[in-house]
């Protein structure tokens, strides 16, 4: 990891040297005192030989170790389930290695251990073949829970959270579960104008408690905020979400850049990616949040009357299976589906269409806040595209002035050779402006791209269906939206939606 940002950062640096001070000899301790003065170039090198030596093995060698690796998938890859042969998403599980977490997470750098065999909990049928542990070790247990999904699970050091292996997501089992989860958010759809009367109308209720709920839900409906859940104490790095705000996060503005009842949310979200929005408001809410807000130090709970519990035990009785989530996906697909309608140009070519599908994505990717940071290669990786243009630019200009010379000499001549020759280089000039429009579609979609997550949002918040009937209305090939993996996780909705699909 020596030339990877993250050990640059101080954080980084001494949580990593406080884990490997553990793992030393007492005689080590005394000799290695200063991380500074470490030298890993060696074993650095080592890693990085070894990795080009798998590069340049030969066809031969390459296919032999393909050959290894299916035969490992085949025999640790499928499990039987309720009879139909299934495959497993993540069989291996993780080597031992640094801690890297999401955004600035305070544990980066710490030692994530080897999990052995007397951490893992095998799930799967009285009956069937229970795996075998490798040779002198023991599963932790095993046992016979047909109401989950998991086939082994175990605890990882860091943040002392269960990991699991659990089905592949194109299984039967994952693409049931996928389609309730998008059936429900359009569940949501006939009854949201009913939910938004009432929390509007419950910004004016007597009861505090009834008011903070519903001002939550405002922000978790109108700004797609998570809910938040609690967490035990000391558990994670400080992250919030809607529910858990605390007054330090907010900052009220009656007026700020010609807008009225601003609020200002700046806080730690999931995978501690920051949050930071500027909102106007319905003058009720910021009314509200002021009252919310007096009497109360920094480090007090905005809403101290609510939690995630009691909001969703709110939103069970006013649609079944409603919880704070629903919202998120709901607002995420009508979103797509509200800018796909508006930024397609059904006369533009696929490339064109794709950059609108992109920058659909895009608005849902910002109203969920899936921030990225720019790619390490992406300065590079823009030139590459930016010296591509600049070339076929010379070459449409060449391709212009062959066009006039070849309509001059027609004009001179009313040869019909001259004629055939103008047409040609008239199809050639188009073909090549056609190349550059592409190229420069592809440099506008990069740079508006460089910081924003659009993968997160397509896989878990936007109902499938909207992207395929998308596709087939507009003639745009299905694998340009979803990958080989990606299309089998969605071979339910690529069966269910026509091009008539709505949400």
């Amino acid at each position: 990891m020596l030339d990877h940002e993250y050990t640059t950062k101080e954080i980084f640096q001494n949580n990593f040297f406080n884990d490997w001070r553990k793992e030393m000899t007492s005689e080590e301790q005394n000799i290695i005192k200063e991380l500074e003065k470490c030298d890993f170039r060696e074993i650095h090198k080592y890693f990085v030989d070894k990795n080009e030596a798998r590069k340049a093995l030969s066809k031969e060698e390459k296919q032999k170790l393909k050959e290894e690796a299916d035969k490992i998938q085949e025999e640790y890859g499928y499990c039987i389930l309720d009879g139909h042969r299934e495959k497993i998403g993540n069989f291996k599980t993780e080597p031992p290695g640094l801690f890297r977490g999401r955004g600035d997470h305070p544990k980066m750098g710490m030692l994530k251990k080897r999990i052995m065999p007397e951490d893992v909990v095998i799930n799967c049928s009285k009956d069937s073949k229970i795996p075998e542990p490798p040779e002198g070790h023991k599963w932790k247990e095993v046992r016979f829970d047909n109401t989950v999904t998991w086939l082994a699970s175990w605890t990882e050091n860091i943040q002392n959270s269960l990991k699991y292996i659990m089905l592949n997501p194109s299984s039967k089992l994952k693409g049931e579960k996928d389609w309730q989860k998008y059936e429900v958010a359009r569940r949501l759809k006939d009854v949201v104008h009913r939910i938004r009367a009432q929390y509007q109308a419950d910004w004016k209720s007597k009861e505090m408690q009834k008011r903070q709920r519903a001002v939550a839900l405002y922000f978790i409906d109108k700004l797609a905020l998570r809910a938040g859940n609690e967490k035990e104490e000391g558990e994670t790095a400080d992250t919030v979400g809607c529910c858990s705000l605390r007054v330090e996060h907010i900052k009220l503005h009656p007026n700020l850049d010609g807008l009225k009842h601003v609020v200002e949310f700046d806080f730690l979200g999931k995978d501690s990616i920051r949050y930071y929005n500027k909102v106007s408001v319905e003058k009720p809410v910021f009314k509200n949040l002021q009252l919310f807000m007096n009497n109360k130090d920094p480090a007090d709970d905005l809403f101290d009357r609510l939690n995630t519990s009691i909001l969703n035990k709110h939103l069970q009785k006013l649609m079944d299976g409603l919880t704070a989530k629903v919202f998120r996906t709901y607002n995420a697909s009508i979103t797509l589906q509200e800018q796909l309608k508006a930024l397609t140009n059904s006369e533009g070519n696929v490339a064109e269409k794709l950059l609108a599908y992109n920058r659909a994505n895009r608005a849902v990717a910002i109203l969920c806040n899936h921030q990225r940071s720019t790619p390490k290669t992406f300065e590079k990786s823009m030139q590459i595209l930016q010296t591509k243009i600049d070339a076929k630019k010379k070459q449409v200009e060449e391709a212009q002035q062959e066009l006039k010379k070849a309509e001059d000499e027609f004009e001179e001549t009313k040869d019909a050779k001259a004629e055939v020759n103008v047409e040609k280089k008239k199809k050639l000039l188009m073909r090549l402006e056609e190349q550059l429009a592409k190229l420069n579609v592809q440099a506008t979609d990069k740079e508006e791209n460089k910081q924003i997550a659009l993968g997160t949002s397509k896989l878990n918040y936007l109902d499938p269906r909207i992207s395929i009937a998308w596709c087939k209305k507009f003639g745009v090939p299905i694998e340009k939206i979803y990958n080989k993996t990606q299309r089998e996780k969605f071979a339910w909705a690529i069966d269910m939606a026509d091009e008539d699909f709505e949400f």
